[in-house]
C-alpha cells in the first residue's frame, strides 16, 4: 500500500482578484509568499524552497526542461521553486499563493510543448511535484495507484514487475510525467485496443476531495480537460490492462525509390481498419542532409502486436501486404521490452533504463523543438498532397523534421466524444504530429514548421480544425477551447467555474471560468450536466 497520504488532492481555494496598482511591490510579495510558506501556519520546510541565489536553483530548474528552447536566458524564470514532499505542503503552498496573489505553475515531468508549466511573464513560483513518484500495483484486481511525479517509464516498469500480463495504455516517452499525461488525455500503442490513459483512470480518493465528495462532473473534467486547470492531483487510480507474455515489434524504412509514397498513401487507409492488436505508426523524414538540403525521403513504418510473429505475418500479408513486411524485420519481445524499442534508447538498453529520468533520445536533451497537432476526419490526405509535405521536409530547415501519423480506430472508434473531455473519436483516420527540431538560436525554424502546418490545412478536420492539448500549441489563437475540445469546452468552463471561479490554478490556455459579469447562470457542477461512465 501507499503510504497514509491522500492520494488525489485537489486544492481549490480562490484566488482574489489580480494584483491593483496598490498592491506591494513584487520583492515584498515574494518574501511575503515565502514567509507565509515558512512561518505562516504552512509549515514548508526552507531546505524545499529554492531561489535563484541558491546553487542548487539551476539544476532543480533544468531537470525536467524537456525543450531547449525553453532553456535560454530569454526565457521568464521562477522567482522560487517550490519542491513539496507531502501534500500538506503542497496545500500550504496553495494557500499561501491564494493568500498573496502568488502564480504557481504545477510541474510534473516538465514536457509541456510550450514550456508552460516552468515559464510565465510575471512573477511565479514553479511547484515541482518530482517527489511524488509511488506506484502502488494491485495485481489481483488489476488496478494500480500512480502519484503525479512518477513519469510513464516509471510506471511501466513498476507494473510488469508486479506482473508480465498487465500494461497500461499511454505514451511512448519514459520521462513524461503522469500528472500532465493523464489531464489531457495520453495515448500510445495500445490506444487501438484499450483506449486513452485518461479513459482508464477510474477513481480517486484523498483528504480534500475524492472521486465522490467532487462529483461526476468534476471528475470527468480531469481526465483530459488538460493540465493546471482544475486542481493540483497528486495520484490517480488507475485500471490496468491484459497484454501477452509475447508481442512483436518492427520497425521498417522505405525510400520513395522503394515505393514508399505508394506504401504511405495506402497506410493512411489501411492503418484505422487493422485489428486493435495492432498499432502501426508512420514517421516520414529524410536522411542524408548536405549544406543545401536532404537528398533521401524515407519513410519509417513502426508498430507493436499483440500476439507472435507468425499471426503477425498472416495479418499483414491479408490487410497490408504493401509494406512487404518480412520474418526478418520482425522481434518478438515482452511488453516492456517494446517500451524500450519503441522509446529511443540504444539498441543495447535494458528495460532499468526507463527508471532513467534524465535522459531518453537525445534529441530531448540537446535540440529545441516545436510541433504542432491535426486530425484526418473522413478522406485520406490526397497522394499529390502527401507528396507536397514530404517535399517540404527536404528543405534545410531545421536540421530534424518530421510528420508523425498516428492510426485511431480500433477502440477509438468506438468510445464517445463525450464520455471524458477528449473529443477526438470517431470518424478520424489518424492524428498528425508535425515536428520540427534545430540547435541554433534561429526562430525562422518555427516558420518553417508553420510552412508545413499550413500545407495541410485542406486535408484534416476543419470547423475546427483539431489539435491535442497535450501537444501544446500557442499558435492556434483563441479559438483553442474548441480545437482542443470540441462541443466539450462549454462543459468544461461550466465546470470549471463551479470550482474555480477566480481562476487560480491556470495557464495560457488551461479552460477559463465564466466572466464575473454572467455567473449568475452558472450551472454548478452535477446539476445539469450529463454524467460519465466508466
Amino acid at each position: 500500500m501507499l503510504p497514509t497520504l491522500p492520494l488525489l488532492l485537489f486544492l481549490l481555494l480562490l484566488l482574489p482578484v489580480p494584483l491593483s496598482p496598490a498592491s506591494p511591490p513584487a520583492v515584498q510579495t515574494c518574501q511575503d509568499f515565502i514567509h507565509c510558506l515558512i512561518s505562516g501556519g504552512g509549515g514548508f520546510p526552507s531546505n524545499l524552497i529554492y531561489a535563484p541565489s541558491n546553487p542548487n536553483y539551476s539544476t532543480i530548474l533544468e531537470s525536467t526542461i524537456r525543450d531547449a528552447r525553453f532553456n535560454s536566458t530569454s526565457t521568464p524564470k521562477p522567482s522560487l521553486i517550490l519542491t513539496p514532499i507531502s501534500t500538506s505542503q503542497i496545500q500550504a503552498a496553495v494557500l499561501c499563493s491564494r493568500r498573496h496573489d502568488f502564480h504557481i505553475r504545477i510541474r510534473s515531468g516538465g514536457h509541456d510543448y510550450e514550456g508552460l508549466s516552468y515559464s510565465y511573464s510575471s512573477q511565479f513560483a514553479v511547484l515541482d511535484l518530482a517527489s511524488f513518484r509511488n506506484v502502488t500495483v494491485n495485481r489481483a484486481e488489476k488496478t494500480a495507484w500512480v502519484q503525479s511525479g512518477a513519469v510513464l517509464g516509471e510506471l511501466y516498469y513498476r507494473i510488469a514487475k508486479r506482473s508480465p500480463h498487465l500494461a497500461f495504455p499511454a505514451g511512448v516517452t519514459n520521462t513524461v510525467g503522469v500528472g500532465g499525461h493523464f489531464s489531457g488525455g495520453g495515448f500510445g500503442f495500445l490506444v487501438r485496443k484499450f483506449g486513452l490513459a485518461a479513459d482508464n483512470v477510474i477513481d480517486c480518493r484523498g483528504r480534500i476531495l475524492d472521486r465522490a465528495s467532487m462529483g461526476q462532473d468534476f471528475f470527468w473534467a480531469i481526465r483530459g480537460g488538460g493540465g493546471n486547470t482544475f486542481g493540483i492531483a497528486v495520484a490517480w487510480k488507475i485500471r490496468l490492462v491484459t497484454v501477452p507474455s509475447t508481442v512483436t515489434v518492427f520497425s521498417v524504412v522505405r525510400t520513395i525509390e522503394q515505393n514508399g509514397l505508394d506504401i504511405a498513401n495506402k497506410w493512411q487507409s489501411v492503418s484505422s481498419k487493422l485489428p486493435k492488436e495492432l498499432s502501426l505508426d508512420l514517421l516520414l523524414t529524410t536522411t542524408n542532409r548536405t549544406k543545401n538540403r536532404a537528398t533521401i525521403k524515407i519513410a519509417i513504418f513502426s508498430a507493436l502486436f499483440l500476439g507472435k510473429t507468425d499471426k503477425l505475418l498472416n495479418l499483414m500479408q491479408s490487410k497490408f501486404p504493401e509494406l512487404g513486411l518480412t520474418g526478418e524485420d520482425c522481434k518478438e519481445m515482452t511488453w516492456l521490452e517494446s517500451v524500450v524499442f519503441h522509446g529511443g534508447f540504444p539498441s543495447n538498453a535494458t528495460v532499468e533504463a526507463l527508471l532513467d529520468r534524465s535522459k531518453n533520445s537525445p534529441l530531448v536533451w540537446t535540440l529545441k523543438y516545436k510541433c504542432k497537432s491535426d486530425f484526418v476526419r473522413g478522406d485520406p490526405i490526397p497522394e499529390s498532397a502527401l507528396l507536397k509535405m514530404w517535399e517540404k521536409l527536404m528543405e534545410i530547415e531545421p536540421e530534424f523534421g518530421g510528420i508523425l501519423m498516428f492510426p485511431w480506430g480500433g477502440e477509438m472508434e468506438e468510445i464517445s466524444e463525450f464520455r471524458i473531455p477528449f473529443p477526438h473519436r470517431g470518424g478520424n483516420l489518424y492524428m498528425i504530429q508535425h515536428m520540427a527540431y534545430w540547435s541554433d538560436e534561429g526562430e525562422r525554424h518555427v516558420g518553417w514548421l508553420r510552412e508545413l502546418y499550413d500545407l495541410a490545412g485542406d486535408y484534416v478536420s476543419r470547423e475546427p480544425r483539431s489539435a491535442y492539448v497535450n501537444y501544446r500549441d500557442l499558435d492556434i489563437g483563441m479559438v483553442w477551447g474548441e480545437k482542443y475540445f470540441g462541443k466539450n469546452f462549454e462543459r468544461l468552463v461550466r465546470v470549471k467555474t463551479a470550482v474555480d471561479p477566480e481562476n487560480l490554478f491556470r495557464n495560457e490556455q488551461s479552460v477559463p471560468p465564466l466572466p464575473r459579469g454572467i455567473r449568475s447562470q452558472r450551472i454548478a457542477a452535477g446539476s445539469q450536466f450529463d454524467r460519465c461512465t466508466l
